[in-house]
């Protein structure tokens, strides 16, 4: 099987998005990977669509809102302010993976944020989502200061950026990238393409044995 990841931040509305549809598309084999997409911005000199132009912003909020009823999710609820500051966030998702409560975690923190409007960039709402996934939220918040928790989050998005990742949702199949929530099923696709040229590629290094074993 392809190796697969998901790159998110879970300021990212397309990551949600992408989050909400993971386990349909592409399905259950997939690890999830959080990224500080603040520090991937530092890293590309980039910068989110959210901020600057009001125009580009309200756009960008309107096809987020319009994605949602296609996909059949609840009405977007904006927090306020957004985008914040979700440091704190990404180190208690990074810990949670790591507690095995992963999963969970960042899906109750998406939907707080983008179906109930949560901010979490407020500490006390990253330890309800926390709590509310199973985690005890006095464990979370003090591993979110534990510097090999630190340390892991900036290792993994230094080793995103390093394969390629300049955003939040990607996917990588085998290395090869999709950014944005409407790849996904492009992601699919090459995901089937590997799959079936590694079945090729068994079956041609077979042959020979094969043609021994008839004669």
């Amino acid at each position: 099987m392809s190796k697969r990841i998901f790159y998110f931040d879970l300021g990212s509305p397309f990551a949600y998005l992408a989050a909400e549809r993971m386990h349909d598309v592409l399905g259950e084999q997939v690890e999830w990977q959080p990224v500080s997409l603040g520090a991937l911005f530092k890293l590309t000199g980039r910068s989110s669509w959210s901020l600057g132009d009001p125009e580009r912003r309200q756009a960008g909020m309107a096809e987020v809102e319009r994605r949602a009823h296609l996909y059949g999710l609840p009405p977007v609820r904006w927090p306020d302010p957004w985008p914040s500051n979700y440091l704190m966030a990404m180190r208690a998702a990074t810990f949670a993976y790591q507690d095995g409560k992963g999963h969970e975690f960042t899906m109750q923190a998406f939907r707080n944020a983008f179906q109930e409007g949560s901010d979490l960039g407020i500490p006390a709402e990253v330890l309800r989502a926390a709590q509310d996934a199973g985690l005890d939220p006095r464990v979370v918040e003090t591993a979110t200061q534990d510097p090999d928790v630190k340390l892991a989050l900036r290792n993994a998005t230094d080793a995103a950026h390093r394969l390629g990742v300049f955003g939040v949702p990607t996917v990588a199949i085998d290395g090869e990238l999709f950014w944005g929530d409407d790849r996904l099923e492009d992601a699919a696709a090459q995901e089937l393409l590997v799959s079936l040229q590694r079945e090729r590629d068994a079956l041609a290094g077979r042959a020979p044995h094969d043609e021994l074993l008839a004669e």
